[in-house]
């Protein structure tokens, strides 16, 4: 692949690789070329895999509990199709705070880091909106999700591209 002339040396500019990708091609063979100052780098999702327990598990649910949430926020509430995803979005949610008790990749005071109160804080948000739409107080419960979704996913998951992190690695093909 050649430089895209149309960006500046110092941007991005992604284009996908010669291999096509689809259902049949291994998400690892199927990846992205960015350019970054006349050198050509692949996204690769081997440092994910490669990464200490439970980071790849941990990383894979955020994902997949980011586009399910997307699809919660866009749908008609209320319907038995929103409760049915909204059980599996809050077991998504439960498994990301739970399993990210036993990241410690980041101390800052002994093990601990931010990820291990934001899990604290996701636990006890989940326990409080399920148990406010129980009581039917939707507006509480529709605020709390909205909340766990735009911070606990959406703005976390921005930190996780943080240079030296696993997800930088992958989006870098470091």
């Amino acid at each position: 692949m050649s430089h895209d002339s149309r960006w500046p040396d110092d941007q991005i500019s992604f284009s996908p690789n010669s291999l096509p990708c689809n259902k049949l091609t291994p998400i690892t063979s199927c990846a992205w070329t960015r350019t970054i100052r006349n050198e050509e780098k692949k996204m690769n999702v081997a440092p994910l895999f490669a990464a200490a327990m439970p980071i790849p598990p941990h990383a894979f649910a955020a994902m997949l509990a980011l586009v399910l949430g997307g699809f919660q926020l866009r749908m008609a509430k209320g319907t038995p199709r929103h409760r049915q995803l909204g059980y599996i979005w809050t077991g998504l949610m439960a498994f990301v705070a739970i399993s990210g008790f036993f990241i410690h990749e980041t101390q800052v005071i002994g093990i601990f880091s931010p990820i291990h109160l934001l899990s604290v804080l996701v636990l006890v948000t989940l326990w409080r909106a399920i148990r406010q739409v129980r009581r039917g107080n939707v507006p509480a419960h529709r605020r709390a999700m909205i909340l766990l979704y735009w911070l606990s996913l959406v703005l976390t998951g921005l930190f996780t591209f943080w240079p030296g992190r696993v997800m930088y690695h992958v989006v870098t093909g470091g």
